[in-house]
């Protein structure tokens, strides 16, 4: 396991875990993020992560990036 941070630009990876604090998780996990969903890195701006998850493109911080385990 690794944090989303560590994946490559274009890359396909499956979700394995969410950590971090309840709220954290409960605000991931809305915005489609859980555990065994796939998701690919599209691209990567000023701190930024873009990524395409269940057919919707979402950028988040770098920070809540590494709370998301592939």
């Amino acid at each position: 396991m690794m944090p989303l941070t560590f994946a490559a630009i274009g890359a396909e990876k499956n979700i394995v875990r969410i950590t971090g604090k309840p709220e954290v998780k409960k605000h991931l996990e809305n915005l489609g993020f859980v555990a065994g969903a796939n998701t690919k890195i599209l691209n990567a701006i000023g701190g930024n992560i873009i990524v395409d998850i269940k057919g919707s493109r979402i950028a988040i911080s770098e920070e809540m990036a590494r709370k998301i385990l592939i």
